[in-house]
């Protein structure tokens, strides 16, 4: 386990290392094919609201970040730790778009007989319908596509590739927002035993002192198939981010922990714990 966490640890430092070269250019480098991009990244930063990402939600803003997560679950008095949470390197390449590569995570369980190992690996694009900051109105509308790749080993991840269109968007009133996602996982395999669960998200947000954004959370699933078909998952999630807090020029350090909480008769898990760590550039 120390081992793949260490992997994971430094593959992470690898690309934060080779983004931070890149933003760290001196000004007369920064030309072509450089200047360009953090022009890009630049202007699609200052044309949208500047909220936090949430814990859960995933933001419909267009985000230049390298993340890392760490999900603790609790079923039945067992936890598995998550180290990685499908998280990773997020870019702006072109106007309006966003690509998302995560690392590969690596899932460790302490109940007996279940097997260490690498979960499914995630790809997200996110193109920003619309936006305007603070100054222009607020708010954002973006659509997303992410697909899960089935490279978990020992039953660390779903027996199918996931593929989940979503629309995101948001809205703020001064140091308020609100942040809400609705998708649909849409498998390419095994879909009797899958089902196509829908997915709602709503983040309340409040910024606080300038760097503290304490949150809550509303994180929905339901089922209309599959083996679950039927059932419904409420899961309430108060948490508290810090950030950002600036390293460079460029380069930030953002940090936040929060807990999920089943409100609902069904649930998979029964308690959530979650530390992120970000370095926004």
């Amino acid at each position: 386990m120390i081992r793949y966490a260490k992997t994971g640890i430094l593959g992470a430092g690898l690309i934060l290392g080779m983004s931070g070269a890149a933003v760290a250019q001196p000004a007369s480098d920064n030309s072509g094919f450089w200047q360009t991009r953090l022009q890009v990244a630049s202007q699609a930063d200052t044309s949208q609201p500047h909220w936090i990402a949430p814990l859960f939600t995933t933001t419909p803003r267009l985000l230049e970040q390298l993340r890392f997560d760490v999900p603790v679950q609790t079923t039945k008095g067992y936890d598995i730790v998550n180290y990685g949470g499908a998280k990773g390197l997020e870019l702006i390449p072109v106007k309006n778009v966003e690509i998302f590569i995560s690392t590969p995570p690596y899932l460790t369980h302490d109940k007996p007989g279940a097997q260490d190992g690498i979960g499914d690996m995630t790809f997200l694009l996110k193109y920003r319908v619309a936006a305007g900051n603070e100054e222009a109105g607020n708010y954002i509308v973006t659509a997303f596509l992410s697909t899960s790749v089935p490279t978990g080993t020992y039953a660390n991840g779903a027996s199918a590739a996931i593929l989940t269109p979503t629309i995101a968007a948001g809205t703020g009133w001064g140091p308020f927002d609100f942040q809400t996602t609705f998708g649909v996982a849409l498998p390419t395999g095994y879909e009797n035993k899958l089902g196509t669960p829908l997915s709602h998200n709503v983040a309340f947000q409040y910024r606080l002192g300038g760097k503290l954004w304490p949150e809550l959370e509303v994180n929905s699933t339901f089922w209309a198939n599959g083996s679950l078909a039927g059932d419904k998952q409420v899961l309430l999630s108060p948490g508290l981010i810090a950030g950002k807090m600036q390293l460079g020029r460029r380069l930030g350090f953002t940090v936040g922990g929060g807990v999920q909480v089943p409100v609902t008769h069904f649930h998979t898990v029964d308690r959530s714990y979650l530390l992120s760590v970000r370095f926004p550039f």
